[in-house]
């Protein structure tokens, strides 16, 4: 037997990746990051423990990876979902709808990433995190901001506190007002993206473009 070309192997190590990744996004949102084991992906994932440390210097940053990753594909889907938009206010609009939908379908996996985050190991940066952000940014451009470079970053700063605002313990804030703050911010109408079921908050949903 020829042994397998390097094409080959990078593609067998890509989906071994990617199967670590999957697997610890489904383990910690069914048990939570304390009681998931690197052991316990690695049998989910169908893949030698000793993949884990090849791949990823420790279990905190193989779950921001494995979230990044999430948050990437659950963005990309939702941007390019049809029908197919050029229209930045509709793409900005889904881009919040999708984020946000990931703080109310996923809440034990989205609380425990953003705790990661504001702990000492801090924001991790990696290839999954390097798409969010080109997504978010091209989102940013495709809205027909002046300066992408200054509000991709504090579109990411209020993504962030959005998610943060839902999934706050004893305190959450509801999910329709947070849209509604954000959608308003940026101008955009209610209708864009996915509304969620009732209107908006007050019943009515002025537009700063107006």
């Amino acid at each position: 037997m020829s042994p397998r070309s390097a094409s080959v192997n990078e593609e067998l190590r890509r989906r071994s990746r990617e199967r670590l990744l999957h697997a610890t996004v489904e383990l910690v949102g069914e048990r939570g990051y304390e009681a998931t084991t690197l052991g316990d992906i690695a049998d989910r994932a169908g893949t030698a423990r000793g993949l884990i440390s090849y791949y990823f210097p420790g279990k905190r940053h193989l779950l921001q990876s494995a979230v990044h990753r999430l948050m990437h594909l659950t963005l990309e889907a939702a941007l390019e979902r049809e029908p197919r938009t050029e229209d930045g206010r509709e793409r900005l609009a889904r881009a919040v709808d999708a984020i946000l939908g990931l703080a109310r379908d996923r809440p034990r996996l989205m609380r425990t990433h953003m705790a990661g985050i504001l702990q000492a190991e801090g924001f991790v940066r990696c290839s999954e995190q390097q798409r969010l952000a080109e997504l978010l940014r091209e989102t940013v451009v495709r809205y027909g901001s002046p300066d992408p470079d200054t509000d991709y970053p504090l579109l990411r700063a209020l993504l962030m506190g959005s998610v943060v605002a839902v999934l706050l313990p004893g305190a959450p804030m509801p999910m329709a007002r947070l849209r509604a703050e954000l959608f308003q911010r940026y101008g955009l109408d209610w209708e864009l993206g996915v509304p969620p079921d009732g209107g908006p908050p007050g019943g009515t949903f002025p537009s700063p473009r107006q």
